[in-house]
């Protein structure tokens, strides 16, 4: 799951239905009760602790726990990897991403409907929405203040119970990709760099308090926004799955600018290698649909 996030276009929740925990998962994150730490003042007692291992054991609280210890091994190695590639060769990634995210859309279409005026409307709006948020982010320099990436965290980390959409994929529209996989990397390097003696608390703390506040903020949206998406696919499904492609469809412009932007000349060989590049990246997702397209979203 933690491999699928750190890409646009692929799903941590599609990955969740192919192991069939899809259903635990969303079970452990609808039980989940901040109440639960007050047991932890009772700790000393025996009844005290007691009653923490069953509150946490209720909540599925181990599960979530070897999951997301797994997520974020996947998304620390993979962001190193996405990191060298935007360095390296930021077009063709970005044309990779494109990729990734139109076979997505080709992929939901199945389930858009604009049969009814409050769909159209979802439509439009997720279209327009993206469209413009996604000119902006790829236009000018996207803020990277604290309190934008905590916001970015708390949207992104809803993906992880979308089957379709990826955390990735919004980070992307909102201008934090680059920015963030390039802290998570330094961010490691320096911790392993205060390991051996080569880097100091400063240098660390100066790059953990971004990681920190993502991750306050992918915790918090987690718990207030995992219920909301949960009730919007179950009672507005169709609306919120049409919503969810235009999104994906207006996005896409930000991708195609930077594929513009960092291509120095459109020769031949240039062609090749950027058309390349977004045939890979659909035909991953093509791929995963097509061995997974007896699973019911």
């Amino acid at each position: 799951m933690g491999t699928a996030d750190s890409v646009p276009g692929v799903s941590g929740g599609t990955i969740a239905l192919i192991t069939g925990i899809y259903e635990r998962l969303i079970s452990a994150i609808a039980t989940l009760d901040p109440r639960a730490a007050r047991h932890l003042l009772r700790v000393h007692h025996a009844n005290g602790r007691q009653a923490l291992v069953s509150r946490l054991l209720a909540m599925d609280v181990p599960f979530l726990v070897v999951l997301g210890s797994g997520v974020a091994t996947a998304i620390v190695v993979v962001s190193r990897v996405m990191h060298a590639a935007l360095a390296d060769a930021r077009a063709l990634t970005f044309a990779f991403f494109f990729g990734l995210i139109a076979a997505s859309a080709v992929v939901l279409y199945e389930h858009v409907s604009v049969a009814t005026p409050g769909r159209i409307a979802a439509a439009v709006i997720g279209f327009a929405l993206a469209f413009l948020v996604s000119g902006v982010s790829a236009g000018s320099e996207a803020s990277h203040a604290l309190p934008f990436v905590f916001v970015a965290g708390a949207i992104a980390i809803t993906a992880m119970i979308l089957p379709g959409v990826s955390g990735a994929f919004f980070l992307v529209l909102l201008g934090q990709y680059d920015h963030l996989t390039t802290v998570l990397k330094r961010f490691v390097d320096r911790l392993v760099g205060l390991a051996v003696g080569d880097a100091t608390l400063a240098d660390v703390f100066d790059l953990g308090t971004t990681v920190l506040t993502f991750g306050v903020g992918a915790i918090l949206g987690l718990l207030a926004f995992a219920r909301v998406v949960q009730w919007a696919l179950a009672t507005y499904r169709a609306a919120t799955l049409t919503f969810l492609v235009s999104l994906m469809v207006g996005a896409l412009r930000l991708p195609a600018i930077e594929v513009l932007d960092n291509t120095a000349a459109w020769t031949p060989g240039t062609t090749v290698a950027t058309l390349a590049a977004g045939g890979v990246g659909a035909l991953a997702v093509l791929l995963l649909d097509r061995y997974t397209e007896s699973l019911s979203y």
